[in-house]
């Protein structure tokens, strides 16, 4: 029994031990083949999840684990993925791809507010192409301000909606400007952001942020850039393209060469008067009609010939005064009939070719239903005629009566007055038994007196006869001559002059009786935008028409021909231009408040 016992206990103990040794075995193989099925799992799970956008966009525990700070929600499944490696093996020799920059789904789009702001139109050359005062067009990517693109802003006051653009050939982005029916197309490795206005199509180009050499990024999409439009952006970009006109001593500037200049080739405009159209009259150098006028404080916006018609559709634009308001008015014309497709469209009312000894005049555009009117008008006042005591006739000024016209234009849309050249005449600027007033007429009376009670009442009429909710007023100031060695009949000079004056020193006073006008129009009722081109006129010494004032010549003129020089008028193509693209920035201003007045009517 010992025995057995003894035996069983050996052969339990051996039984046991076999049993133990089986399932340490079963232990051992079970976790093996667990781990292997959990890893198998796992890696299953991973590629699900990373191949899977519906899935990982909206997991927030896998953006946090497979998106790197760095890169953007709309990153590529395999920079996810490679991401996703490298943050588990730091160290790992696997290369790891970069995703190219893209562009949040949000583009966020501002336009700073400045002072300094550029304003290019269609054709306009920037001459300071380093971008200082130009408004900036940013693209930040991602949630960074990580700045990608800067751009100057080009377009008049309008609404700006953003646009996408079509790609090119090449893998970048056409950069389109729409003017009058012709398109040109330059191809620019970029964003494309088109700002639409009423009368023209003008696109910036943001380039897109370059990586390792490529030429990755995102464009806008048609979706997002109509979302865009009309929103906070457009409506600050203009208040920021307005507030630097509106804030910007527009007549302190300098005088700038520009090759895009002049709006109308020379020669091309056949309702010049003889007298201003130096080009035919043999004028050899041409850079007088090279210059543009450029405001220390802002840029203007150049010129749209389009739009400025379009504002005029249906009104009368109309000039009054001596034979400067003469020459700023066939400048207009001559800038307005250039851009006309059909030239056969744009007549004067009367017929007429020459304008130098009529009344008035009138220019019809008929596509546009509007007219460009000249009313000669010298002093703004009535040129008057009484008996002598011989029987002959006396001429004299009566300073209480305005002009006989006035009644013909009203009741125009706008109008441009315009006096001064003829109160420096011997007659005038002595004032010896010339200037009345009812019956009486004085034995002398001082010029800057007399010129202030002419504009009194010329001031009284427009206040009694201008509506102002109807009517713009614009009194455009005294044009500076440039007579050397004389006056304009006693051999005064001009003609070897071909370089405006860049020296502000050798500028002119400034004219006494502008001061004068200056302080009766802040007595009248009705608004009066004073175009103060004085000091601007006084640097264009070069300007003027000088020996090249006529074609045929007199025998007297021929022998001495530097005797008859005109250094009063200007040149056209010339400095007349510059004074209607005032005027058009004007017109952008003025239109600009009366949106605003209405807006806050609302």
């Amino acid at each position: 029994m010992a025995d057995a016992t003894k035996n069983l206990s050996r052969g339990g103990g051996n039984l046991i031990s076999d049993l133990r040794s089986s399932f340490s075995l079963l232990r051992t193989r079970s976790t093996v083949a667990f781990a292997y099925c959990f890893m198998f799992a796992f890696v299953v799970f991973t590629l699900f999840l990373a191949f899977n956008p519906s899935g990982n966009s909206s997991s927030p525990w896998f953006n946090n684990i497979f998106t790197s700070p760095s890169t953007s929600s709309d990153s590529s499944s395999g920079s996810q993925f490679s991401s996703f490696f490298s943050s588990f093996f730091p160290n790992s020799s696997q290369p790891v791809n970069t995703p190219a920059p893209s562009l949040q789904t949000k583009t966020n789009l501002t336009l700073p507010r400045s002072q300094n702001t550029t304003f290019q139109l269609p054709g306009e050359k920037n001459e300071e192409s380093s971008g200082k005062n130009q408004s900036q067009v940013t693209v930040y990517e991602n949630s960074r301000s990580n700045q990608t693109g800067i751009t100057t802003l080009q377009t008049p006051v309008g609404n700006l909606n953003i646009s996408s653009s079509s790609q090119s050939s090449s893998g970048g982005k056409k950069d389109t400007v729409k003017e009058e029916g012709v398109v040109r197309n330059t191809t620019n490795k970029g964003v494309a952001v088109a700002v639409k206005t009423t009368n023209s199509n003008l696109t910036a180009t943001l380039p897109k942020k370059q990586n390792n050499g490529t030429s990755g990024g995102s464009s806008l999409s048609k979706k997002q850039s109509n979302r865009t439009s009309g929103g906070s952006s457009a409506k600050q970009g203009k208040e920021n393209l307005m507030g630097s006109l509106m804030h910007c001593n527009i007549f302190d500037g300098r005088w700038v060469k520009d090759d895009s200049y002049p709006f109308y080739p020379p020669g091309s405009c056949p309702l010049i008067d003889e007298q201003f159209n130096c080009f035919l009259n043999g004028r050899p150098d041409g850079d007088y009609q090279k210059h543009k006028w450029k405001p220390k404080g802002c840029n203007l916006p150049r010129l749209n010939e389009s739009n400025l018609l379009e504002l005029l559709r249906g009104k009368r634009l109309v000039f009054i005064g001596d034979s400067l308001n003469r020459n700023m008015w066939e400048s207009l014309v001559c800038i307005l009939r250039n851009s006309v497709k059909d030239k056969s469209k744009v007549f004067e009312a009367a017929g007429r070719r020459e304008f130098r000894t009529e009344g008035s005049s009138s220019f019809i555009f008929k596509d546009y239903n509007c007219s460009v009117e000249f009313f000669r008008s010298p002093f703004l006042v009535q040129e008057w005629e009484i008996p002598d005591t011989n029987g002959s006739k006396k001429e004299t000024l009566r300073l209480d009566i305005i002009e006989r016209s006035s009644d013909q234009y009203k009741s125009a849309d706008i109008i441009v007055f315009n006096t001064g050249h003829w109160w420096t005449h011997e007659k005038t600027s002595k004032g010896k038994d010339y200037y009345q007033e009812g019956s009486h007429i004085y034995e002398e009376l001082d010029v800057a007196e007399a010129f202030r009670k002419a504009l009194t009442t010329w001031a009284r009429w427009v206040d009694a006869n201008i509506n102002p909710n109807k009517t713009l007023v614009f009194f455009r100031g005294y044009s500076a001559s440039h007579f050397s060695g004389g006056q304009w009949n006693s051999g005064g000079q001009c003609d070897n002059e071909t370089d405006p004056i860049k020296n502000e020193t050798y500028l002119s006073a400034y004219p006494p009786k502008m001061r004068v006008l200056e302080k009766v129009m802040k007595g009248m009722k009705t608004p009066v935008s004073y175009l103060n081109i004085t000091r601007m006129t006084d640097y264009r010494k070069d300007a003027h028409p000088s020996i090249y004032r006529k074609q045929n010549l007199s025998e007297e003129e021929k022998r001495s021909p530097l005797r008859y020089q005109d250094c009063s008028h200007w040149c056209l193509p010339g400095v007349p231009d510059s004074w209607n693209e005032i005027l058009y920035a004007q017109l952008l201003i003025k239109l600009n408040q009366k949106q605003q007045q209405q807006q806050q009517q609302q």
